[in-house]
């Protein structure tokens, strides 16, 4: 099934106009949300909603359009069992659709949308005369606030229904000065009370080889993350040579290390840690070019309720002689069935340091957003200046986004890192 058809096509008479009005296959597997937001994964499927038991249970379907207009809904694809009533609502306009196992498509109703921009639409239970409530594979939408522009996730090409519900990963890549040698990379992170989602990835220093930040990965565990990619090109750590391995050289106390996969490959350090939002995070990055075509990368964090540097790793990268360069930080959202909860994060501060220890600020970013974004899967997606701190904030579906690679300024603060190297563990 196409994603986007012509419905109709009219001509204006007299005016010499022919306007199209579309008609879009909405998928709910890539554009639905259940209120169970730590398993939402068992109902909402690539196959849509499925397997929906718990009456308590209700989905919102999201899609953005660019002018008011008509809104006109219904389903199809649809597996019911005996009969059931379900409830559908824009803004509090509700409309009862009563679903028969004789039926495979369904009339929901029409709704007149006032502004552009995100429109949700709910979806909750009523009654059922057997155990599932209908299983619903895409929505239908026509109207004339439908347009070409209309944002939502269209298909599961390149499992698209994966990443659009993951929502669109958002950067800032800092724009450092020509012709030195940054051997030191540090940054300042915080996380505002609440924004810490499960399924976070604020990830402070990004590098041409790696990346190296925080996660919330449950309700009772954080990590502090630093990977290095290998410079053998797979998703597969087992399938990498020998002599292009990472090596590990040390790690801190309490780091788990070991391979990483799917996103590339390469060696890969966490250290379990509860850090707070709220509180502001450090992070240091050290990237050394040895003599023997490698190099070596060493990660150190800064917990304000230690008060003192961690070590979290130290790798050997072959095939390899740089110092440190493509400085960058990102926002992900790693979890599916989080996509509809915005999050965001400052980061401040930036600094590097070349190897003959000058110390230079970095206060130029130019922001960015990944394939979902680019797309238009997903516009919701930010990033600038807040209070004297760079920001990113994606997901949860709200409004005003961010024209990427738009390049932001903030004031320099003058504040070099105060650190002893010869001190750090």
């Amino acid at each position: 099934m196409k994603s986007l058809k012509l419905l109709s096509l009219i001509v204006l008479g007299g005016l010499g106009l022919n306007v199209q009005a579309q008609n879009l296959s909405i998928p709910l597997g890539g554009n639905a949300y259940s209120s169970k937001h730590t398993d939402g994964g068992r109902t909402v499927t690539n196959r849509g909603i499925q397997n929906w038991t718990d009456p308590k249970e209700y989905f919102t379907v999201y899609l953005r359009v660019e002018k008011p207009g008509t809104l006109t809904f219904s389903t199809e694809g649809n597996t019911v069992e005996g009969k059931s009533n379900l409830e559908f609502a824009i803004q509090n306009q509700t409309k009862k659709v009563a679903f028969d196992e004789t039926e495979k498509t369904s009339t929901i109703g029409t709704w007149e949308i006032k502004d552009t921009g995100y429109v949700a639409l709910t979806i909750k239970a009523l009654d059922k005369t057997k155990d599932r409530f209908p299983a619903l594979q895409s929505l239908n939408v026509s109207g004339t606030a439908i347009t070409a522009k209309t944002a939502y996730v269209k298909n599961n090409e390149g499992n698209f229904f994966h990443w659009g519900r993951r929502g669109p990963s958002v950067h800032l890549n800092y724009i450092q000065p020509d012709g030195l040698n940054a051997e030191w990379y540090y940054n300042e992170v915080t996380v505002p009370k609440g924004e810490d989602l499960l399924g976070s990835y604020f990830m402070a220093n990004g590098f041409g080889e790696g990346y190296f930040g925080m996660q919330v990965n449950s309700p009772t565990e954080r990590h502090i993350l630093f990977s290095v990619w290998s410079p053998f090109n797979t998703d597969d750590p087992k399938s990498i040579p020998e002599s292009h391995k990472i090596k590990m050289l040390k790690k801190g106390e309490g780091v788990h290390t070991g391979e990483f996969g799917n996103e590339g490959a390469g060696g890969q350090s966490y250290l379990n840690y509860m850090w707070k939002a709220g509180n502001t995070y450090k992070f240091l990055l050290h990237g050394l070019p040895g003599t023997d075509s490698t190099t070596t990368y060493t990660a150190y964090f800064f917990a304000p309720e230690l008060n003192k540097w961690q070590l979290i790793a130290s790798f050997k990268r072959p095939r390899t002689q740089t110092y440190l360069k493509r400085f960058h930080s990102f926002l992900e959202n790693f979890s599916p069935v989080q996509g509809d909860q915005t999050r965001m994060v400052k980061f401040n501060n930036q600094w590097i340091c070349d190897d003959k220890g000058n110390w230079i600020e970095l206060n130029k970013a130019r922001f960015t957003t990944d394939n979902t974004g680019n797309k238009a899967y997903r516009m919701d997606y930010a990033g600038g200046v807040e209070q004297g701190a760079f920001f990113l904030k994606n997901c949860g579906f709200f409004n005003n986004y961010t024209i990427p690679r738009t390049i932001f300024s903030r004031k320099e603060t003058g504040k070099k890192p105060e650190i002893d190297f010869a001190k750090l563990p």
